[in-house]
């Protein structure tokens, strides 16, 4: 296949997979046969979608996962091993560097097994763990259970057996009574009468509200071209430093003045351009590669509190780099083989020379890059999708001024001089780092309820910050890189004032306040109520919703009332500035006081449940979820009520459980949030 070629596939895979969905090419049936002699053989069949595989037991190590089935029951002992039943595919494959075993279509797994007690009935659980993969991509590792329960009943004849798919042989079988257990399904129930381990209630359905008042409210979503626009600012600063600024104008003179054929060097030039973007767009494949795989998994580890203390270690080393204590550069053999490869000429040297670019320029980049990923897998439910937007702002501002420079050259005149104030941009960006860094660490602290770093030691470490940039913007303190008599320009002083300014508007947080301030950093800081001045006990805006939604249904009725329930979570930064600048309004907070029963289910609580109430869901084509935490609960249910896991999302409901109007998500102006609420409550009054 042609370059050329492969680039219309490449992003035709991006234009068409930025969306996959949760695969489930497999499907299970489990069943139990009497072979007679107290005798049984528990039978789990697969049926596979096309062009899927399942790897058998016998794969070589260091290949794929190697399928596993267990049988186990308290009155059970196993004769054996477990059998495979079907037919076996071989072939050598380059990826793992050797034979591969599998199965396609169908596959039966079988194990012998007999009752310690063949008086008495039993429970037989049958446990599989397995991998499927396609031509294209491997699926997470995935483990399931099924149950049956077996009844011996002395008799001479058994009824037919159940036999894998895989074979057509026929046994002849004694009776018994073989009873499927209930599956661990999501038990539907009515309102009225609720229970913690069930979270499918019967009467709430999202797609038929009792009303469709307030549905002007347009439910919020990601803000990709917010990302957009911080991957394009980011790509612009990027393009101030010493790693990369030097190389505009080399790299724009060679096309315009190497190319014999003025027309083509610009030409030539625009291409260079537009590979730059699309390598920076296909640094994020992966991610869409992941989260087709394994669906919710950047929501579930977003809020893992050992992630963003990862990434609060990770931006500490950023800044160390920026202030040029040492750098953060990829293997040089990487840059070797790419510049080598611009030998080749024509679109393939042009794309290799892009792809050298970025390479060498990632000891100034990667702290960049390294800030967007971390804002966008800690920060979002969508990672993928903000991580394209991203990469492709920031393509587009490196594609964008080589493509321009090199149709109008005469532009490279105005350019600034390489000079020390290059290296004053990577240290300013050095405490930009560590001013996001105490982002990470606020969060875990939030998720993990240890609530140790509060509001006001939040701020004043930023004050600290913003007094070592000034100081610097200076020239009262020095880096590594620093000129030892650097001259202040204009440009600095200026922002040495701007930063006074800044530390002047940090320093009003720190005094307590009936409203929140520093409304520019909502949603970065931690909550109001996470203060000195406040007990975290002392609730939201002096209110104290229920953390349970079946607490919260008691409570509805007996103050007859609707609930409000608040999708939410810790680390939640669109949470905390709904309830900072929405919630806090004269016109929306009486409402929240009064007239709802306010139900705040944090879909991130840590906390673990007790053993009684700990479960497992079905979601559905052999997909189990385990319900260990309080956030499992609340997010599970958010999921399979509303289909939606996405934070902040707001539900009205009636008492006994039905929808009053379309629920609403994300962060949203007042006036929408004030539709949304009195459109519930006003149908409310109306009908109790």
């Amino acid at each position: 296949m042609k370059f050329k070629n492969w680039l219309i596939v490449i992003l035709l895979f991006l234009l068409t997979g930025i969306n996959a969905q949760i695969k489930n090419p497999v499907k299970f049936k489990f069943s139990v046969n009497d072979l007679g002699n107290n005798q049984y053989e528990a039978v789990l069949n697969a049926t596979l979608d096309t062009g899927w595989h399942l790897y058998s037991r016998d794969i070589p190590e260091d290949t794929g996962i190697p399928t596993e089935y267990k049988v186990s029951g308290k009155n059970i002992e196993t004769i054996g091993k477990f059998e495979e039943v079907g037919k076996k595919h071989k072939e050598f494959s380059e990826a793992f560097g050797g034979t591969i075993v599998y199965y396609s279509n169908a596959v039966g797994f079988k194990q012998k097994f007999k009752l310690k007690d063949a008086t008495k009935p039993s429970d037989v659980v049958a446990e599989i763990m397995y991998q499927t993969c396609d031509d294209r991509v491997c699926l997470a590792p995935n483990t399931l259970e099924f149950t049956n329960k077996i009844t011996p009943k002395a008799s001479a004849e058994k009824p037919e057996e159940i036999l894998p798919i895989a074979t057509q042989d026929s046994v002849k079988s004694t009776e018994t009574i073989v009873e499927s257990a209930p599956k661990n399904e999501i038990i539907v129930t009515e309102a009225s009468k609720l229970d913690p381990k069930n979270l499918k209630i019967e009467t709430i359905d999202f797609k038929k509200p009792l009303t469709n008042c307030g549905t002007a409210v347009v439910e919020a979503s990601e803000n990709y071209w917010t990302y957009l626009l911080l991957g394009f600012l980011g790509g612009l600063i990027a393009l101030l430093t010493p790693c990369v600024f030097p190389m505009i104008p080399l790299t724009v003179s060679f096309f315009t003045k190497g190319a014999k054929d003025k027309a083509k060097g610009k030409r030539d030039a625009i291409v260079y351009g537009f590979f730059i973007l699309l390598i920076f767009v296909l640094i994020s494949l992966p991610f869409h590669i992941i989260d087709g795989i394994a669906g919710n998994i950047f929501n579930d580890i977003s809020t893992s509190p050992w992630l963003n203390i990862v990434f609060f270690i990770i931006f500490i080393f950023f800044a160390g780099s920026f202030f040029g204590y040492y750098d953060i550069t990829l293997p040089s053999a990487i840059a070797n083989k790419s510049s080598k490869a611009e030998e080749a000429g024509g679109i393939i040297g042009i794309f290799f020379m892009a792809l050298t670019l970025v390479i060498v320029s990632f000891s100034c980049t990667g702290p960049i890059l390294g800030s967007l990923l971390g804002s966008a897998v800690t920060g979002s439910t969508n990672v993928p999708m903000l991580l394209t937007f991203a990469l492709a702002g920031f393509g587009v501002a490196w594609a964008i001024v080589f493509g321009l420079l090199a149709l109008f050259p005469q532009a490279l005149q105005s350019l600034p001089k390489s000079g020390g104030w290059m290296n004053t941009v990577k240290v300013i960006l050095g405490f930009i780092e560590l001013a996001l860094a105490l982002k990470f660490l606020s969060k875990a602290d939030l998720v993990t309820k240890t609530f140790m770093l509060k509001r006001e030691l939040f701020i004043a470490i930023w004050i600290i910050i913003a007094i070592g940039l000034t100081l610097y913007l200076f020239g009262i303190i020095k880096f590594p890189h620093d000129d030892k008599k650097p001259k202040i320009s204009l440009t600095r002083k200026i922002f040495g004032i701007l930063g006074i300014g800044f530390i002047v508007y940090l320093i009003q947080g720190l005094f307590p306040s009936d409203r929140p301030k520093l409304q520019l950093l909502s949603g970065i800081l931690p909550p109001v109520n996470v203060s000195y001045f406040h007990d975290e006990k002392d609730g939201i805006l002096g209110m104290h919703p229920e953390h349970d939604f079946f607490k919260a249904i008691d409570l509805a009725k007996k103050e007859n009332k609707p609930i409000l329930i608040d999708f939410t979570g810790y680390g939640c930064e669109n949470c905390r500035k709904m309830e900072e600048f929405v919630w806090s309004e004269p016109d929306i907070l009486p409402i929240l006081q009064n007239d709802v029963v306010l139900a705040s289910l944090y879909v991130d609580d840590k906390e673990e449940l007790p053993e009684a109430e700990k479960t497992k869901i079905d979601m559905g084509e052999g997909q189990m979820k385990k319900v260990n935490t309080i956030g499992d609960r609340w997010s599970l249910f958010q999921q399979v009520n509303f289909n939606n896991n996405s934070q902040p999302h707001y539900v009205l409901i009636m008492p006994d459980g039905k929808v009053i109007n379309t629920p609403v998500s994300g962060y949203m102006p007042k006036e929408d949030f004030k539709q949304f609420l009195e459109c519930g409550v006003n149908y409310f009054k109306n009908n109790k």
